[in-house]
């Protein structure tokens, strides 16, 4: 997404762009220098909707997507940076950039994801740093769009490699919040688009607004949030089901919690507390719980599997 923007999806798509956008600027590969008898000290103000929106190429992105460019390069900067708006889907394909890029979020919420690694949550105010030659993409999470600005620099006048699609079941395998403790849906079936996330397997059907309030604010958003370890938030979270006696979401944030490093005797010890502030039957529903969901997993932990109820 900002990729088209940041990275200009190369200056052959945006050639036509910028030479409306800015008069009198080649469109070399290294950059571009100011039109003949322009001053180069003087401060110059582009006006808001002075330059065309373009449509990202299907080429390189999948969904809709809407490239602002802001500004090329104009020696001796090397550096370019366009407004990359994604719709609800929408993403990059793979790609690098031979000098690294930043990533600005300015609206939504969306995923940034890098070849054998983690893919992450990213929202508005984050800054996203993709090292030189780093393969990656970014875009809009299933059921949310997203803005960011994408900046980048030049190098032998390229800034982008773009290389094949993210497919659906790469894109489909990615949860909401994964970074952020959400359950991740099982592998999609290749062809047959994202799969709903539990939540929306869940209630997705009679109520999408809560199952997208669940995905991208309670995921995304609060356990996402740095002031506390994912370990943390799930010893809250499995305390709090425990003193109200919600056997079924307790039993996948148990699953949770293990996932995220919470041991066995930490919480068998919170049970054990919580019976003398929360009562003996749900210190006893929860044993209950604990002990069949503990008796699949394993000492390392196990993967926490999609809710049997609202999380």
């Amino acid at each position: 997404m900002t990729l088209l923007a940041v990275a200009a999806v190369s200056f052959v798509f945006l050639a036509p762009l910028c030479a409306q956008a800015f008069p009198g600027r080649g469109d070399s590969g290294s950059g571009a220098t100011p039109a003949p008898g322009t001053d180069s000290t003087t401060v110059t103000v582009t006006g808001v909707g002075s330059q065309p929106s373009a449509k990202g190429p299907a080429d390189h992105f999948t969904g809709s997507v809407r490239v602002d460019m802001l500004f090329l390069p104009e020696e001796p900067s090397r550096v370019s940076c366009g407004l990359v708006t994604f719709e609800p889907g929408a993403r990059t394909a793979w790609h690098s950039h031979p000098l690294g890029q930043r990533l600005v979020v300015t609206a939504g919420v969306g995923w940034v994801g890098q070849w054998g690694g983690p893919v992450q949550v990213i929202r508005p105010g984050d800054v996203v740093r993709i090292p030189p030659g780093q393969k990656h993409w970014h875009g809009a999470t299933a059921t949310t769009g997203m803005s960011h600005y994408a900046i980048q620099e030049s190098l032998d006048g390229k800034t982008v490699e773009w290389m094949e699609k993210v497919s659906d079941e790469q894109y489909g395998a990615t949860p909401p919040a994964q970074a952020s403790g959400s359950p991740a849906p099982a592998p999609s079936t290749p062809g047959a688009g994202p799969l709903p996330t539990p939540a929306q397997q869940l209630m997705g059907d009679l109520a999408p607004k809560l199952a997208e309030l669940t995905d991208d604010v309670l995921y995304g958003d609060v356990w996402a949030r740095p002031q506390l370890s994912q370990r943390d938030r799930s010893l809250v979270t499995v305390s709090a089901l425990i003193a109200l006696n919600r056997p079924e979401q307790l039993r996948s944030h148990i699953a949770r919690a293990r996932a995220n490093g919470v041991t066995r005797e930490e919480l068998i010890e919170a049970i054990t507390h919580l019976a003398f502030y929360a009562g003996w039957p749900s210190a006893v529903t929860a044993v209950t719980v604990a002990r069949e969901v503990l008796a699949t997993s394993s000492d390392a932990g196990e993967q926490p599997s999609a809710p049997r109820g609202l999380e």
